[in-house]
């Protein structure tokens, strides 16, 4: 009888078939030939890339997603450049029902003095920057006296506060409860590592000044949320590789029960993390929310391929074949499935260069790199630490033959799904097809999703304060209207200031946008307090105003000024609507006033407009790569059965997923489209050894059947067992502060467990209707035909 657990034996199958890998696998067999010579140069490599990683930085900024060669990025990056104020602004939120009363009032203002004396602060404003109506010919005074009146004069002036038209609304809740202090940091200070000093010294403030108030303190805006990705990036990164080196190193002590194959297994994949990571720094790629994901994503790809060799190699040891031999067979028959898989995830990662962002070409950019190493240190490394580190193959083939009671029930469940799937193939593919066309009809109705405070951890202060100022200050989000004067215009001309007016009460009547702040603010407050509407009255003001407060609203050049508003931290969806609609109504504006520009800017409209539009792109590349890599595996294996058969397989983790997803109400976010683009592409791997080893067991007068169920019991135990210890590399992720990256984690795991279901329960059935198919065409099952 043929036994179904004896390992392929190529020199029994007659002619050698031809390469699915084009002979690449035999890279594999170069560092063998000397493998000290190999260590060594491996620890020169390691070495290198060990400084390699200490170059790498961090991308912290929030509008990384969106950075493109586009005209509203330029645009949106002019803005920024020329009104730098919201890229530099802390934001303290000081709430309580008791806000208002003396003894608290009196805390916060203490509070706001000192923290005028942080080392980085240039300036701030707060409810205290409020001025009384000025006296003819004077500055006017503060709103605030030195000395806060007492009793029934209190009440009176705080009614007075709350009505004040400068803060109320916009540094003052209406109901009194919340009050909003802007700190405006030096530049310099939040690109460097000073932010975070500094961002410590004002919370250290808070809690001092604040101590028994009963009174919340939270901190929000830009540099914070930055401050707080680049820690969550840090410990992201960090928590990834101990969770990837234990969990790699554990599943092979199981697996293997013996230290060497553990360190053959697992090492080559943990080396090839060090070596990519290394490339990726002495490249310049900065670390993100997406380049963090990149240590689970090469264990993904070498761990499994790691595991089928070593795998692989230990039946040749175990049928008496000595270490040499062994790992050199192992290397010619699992090798070129290594490379195929290595090849599909390769494009998978091309298929990211769909996309209109930089950051998310980039993170294909630096897959595909990784993979190339990943490759090459996995085919390299197994065979070197294997000949180096097995010792007495003889004793151990006699233990193993005897005692492998795991690995025999693991082989005994897969003949037991392999002899079901191949006994009513047609029935089962026809079930595949049908469940997979119903997944993809969900799918298709997924929405795309974006939030900003999805970039941003949510077990941090930015998120919870950003909340808090939605709710009470209608929005922590700026959008910004650029107005650009024309040639003869200046700040302070008729027609400039008459635009400027227009645009400022358009946006204040525009529903969804509130806290609006222009230099029509100002001359408002002007008009109705000091009874001065007069150019002269306007420029004195705006020149004794700090430098900083007035780049907030108006550029160096005096040629342009923003009138900035905020807006909620919704979706996309719910934004771009707002958006639209103002920018619609500008038209008329426009029109009366001909020669300015007139833009709608900023990073909530940057998300707004593109977002949607680069999601539907990348989901169109992903279906795109689905035709490319089937067609790819089929020339590979020189056949169209192998083309047709890993189609539905291919689709189905991802249409699950995304069913999945519409269940949970999630809809299509970056992170979720780009899990599903690089699962793709990595769930083929089960694929792509099945179908490798399948066409060495296909050999002519061998029953297709027995051929699928063979296949499976070979290469059915470590496909099983690697899946299981990636889906926990992946889940590591939801261990991260950042929601995308949670997102990114827990569904690249499920799809790739789905990956392992639609191998076993898909492509057993479809692989064998389509042998049998093939044999009625051309009166033949084989897969592939020997080389001549």
């Amino acid at each position: 009888m043929h036994d179904k657990n004896a390992p392929a034996d190529l020199s029994k199958l007659g002619k050698r078939p031809v390469s699915i890998a084009f002979g690449l696998e035999r890279l594999g067999l170069i560092a063998v030939k000397a493998p000290v010579l190999s260590c060594l140069i491996l620890l020169a490599l390691v070495v290198g890339a060990i400084f390699g990683i200490q170059r790498i930085k961090i991308d912290d900024s929030l509008s990384q997603l969106f950075r493109s060669n586009s005209k509203e990025y330029r645009q949106y990056e002019e803005v920024t450049k020329r009104f730098p104020s919201s890229e530099f602004d802390v934001l303290v939120v000081v709430e309580g029902k008791t806000l208002l009363a003396r003894e608290n009032l009196e805390k916060v203002r203490d509070l706001v003095t000192d923290l005028q004396l942080v080392d980085g602060v240039r300036g701030l404003i707060s409810l205290f920057s409020a001025r009384q109506a000025p006296a003819p010919g004077k500055l006017p005074a503060a709103l605030f006296p030195s000395e806060l009146p007492e009793g029934a004069a209190y009440d009176s002036f705080i009614q007075t506060v709350k009505a004040n038209e400068i803060i109320r609304g916009k540094l003052l809740s209406d109901d009194g409860t919340l009050a909003l202090v802007v700190l405006s940091l030096d530049p310099a200070v939040v690109s460097n590592d000073k932010l975070s000093k500094a961002v410590a010294d004002i919370r250290k403030i808070m809690s001092d000044d604040l101590a028994d108030s009963n009174l919340t303190k939270q901190l929000s805006g830009v540099p914070v949320m930055q401050l707080e990705i680049r820690n969550a990036v840090e410990r992201d990164g960090l928590i990834y590789n101990v969770a990837g080196i234990l969990a790699g190193c554990l599943i092979a002590i199981i697996f293997f029960r013996k230290i060497s194959f553990m360190i053959v297994a697992a090492f080559p994949p943990l080396l090839a993390i060090l070596l990519a990571l290394g490339a990726l720094g002495w490249a310049g790629f900065s670390l993100n929310m997406f380049l963090n994901v990149m240590t689970p994503l090469i264990m993904v790809i070498s761990f499994s391929d790691s595991m089928q060799l070593t795998f692989a190699a230990r039946d040749r040891l175990i049928a008496g074949e000595d270490k040499y031999s062994a790992f050199k067979n192992a290397v010619l028959v699992v090798g070129p499935a290594c490379v195929l898989t290595h090849a599909t995830a390769g494009i998978s990662f091309l298929a990211l260069q769909f996309s209109d962002s930089d950051l998310i070409r980039a993170f294909g950019e630096a897959g595909l790199a990784a993979t190339v190493i990943a490759l090459v240190a996995v085919l390299s490394l197994v065979p070197v630490f294997g000949v180096l580190l097995v010792r007495n193959e003889k004793q151990f083939a006699a233990k193993f033959q005897k005692a492998d009671s795991g690995v025999t029930a693991l082989r005994n469940f897969c003949y037991w799904i392999a002899v079901r799937m191949v006994g009513r193939p047609g029935l089962f593919s026809l079930i595949s097809l049908v469940v997979v066309g119903g997944l993809a009809v969900v799918y298709a109705n997924l929405e795309p999703r974006y939030r900003l405070a999805d970039q941003v951890p949510d077990k941090e202060q930015a998120v919870a304060a950003s909340g808090r100022l939605d709710a009470k200050l209608t929005g922590a989000n700026p959008i910004d209207v650029l107005i650009e004067f024309p040639k003869g215009q200046d700040l302070y001309s008729p027609e400039t200031l008459a635009t400027i007016a227009d645009v400022h009460s358009l946006v204040e009547k525009s529903a969804g946008v509130g806290n609006v702040w222009s230099i029509e603010t100002l001359r408002r407050w002007l008009a109705e307090k000091a009874g001065s509407n007069d150019v002269s009255t306007l420029k004195e003001y705006v020149s004794v105003i700090p430098e900083h407060l007035v780049r907030r609203f108006i550029s160096a050049d005096q040629m342009a000024v923003v009138v900035s508003g905020r807006v909620p931290d919704l979706d996309s969806s719910a934004i771009l609507p707002v958006v639209d609609k103002l920018d619609g109504l500008l038209n008329e504006i426009r029109t009366k006033h001909p020669g300015y520009e007139i833009a709608v800017t900023g990073l909530s409209a940057i998300a707004a407009r593109n977002s949607a539009g680069m999601i539907e792109k990348l989901n169109h590349g992903l279906t795109i790569e689905f035709g490319l890599v089937a067609i790819f595996i089929g020339l590979a294996f020189r056949s169209w059965v192998v083309m047709l058969a890993c189609i539905l397989p291919g689709i189905f983790p991802v249409v699950l997923s995304g069913t999945v997803l519409w269940l949970l109400g999630e809809g299509l976010q970056f992170a979720s489209v780009v899990a599903l683009t690089v699962s793709f592409g990595l769930g083929l791997s089960a694929t792509i050894h099945f179908l490798n080893r399948l066409r060495l067991e296909d050999t002519p007068g061998t029953d297709p059947a027995v051929a699928v169920e063979r296949a499976t019991v070979l290469v059915g135990p470590a496909l099983i067992l690697t899946t299981v210890v990636l889906a926990c590399g992946l889940v590591v992720t939801v261990f991260s502060d950042l929601p995308s990256l949670r997102l990114f984690g827990w569904l690249s795991a499920f799809a790739m467990v789905a990956a392992l279901v639609a191998d076993l329960f898909i492509l057993r059935p479809t692989a064998m209707w389509l042998i049998n198919l093939q044999q009625k065409i051309s009166g033949t099952s084989v897969l592939v035909k020997p080389a001549e």
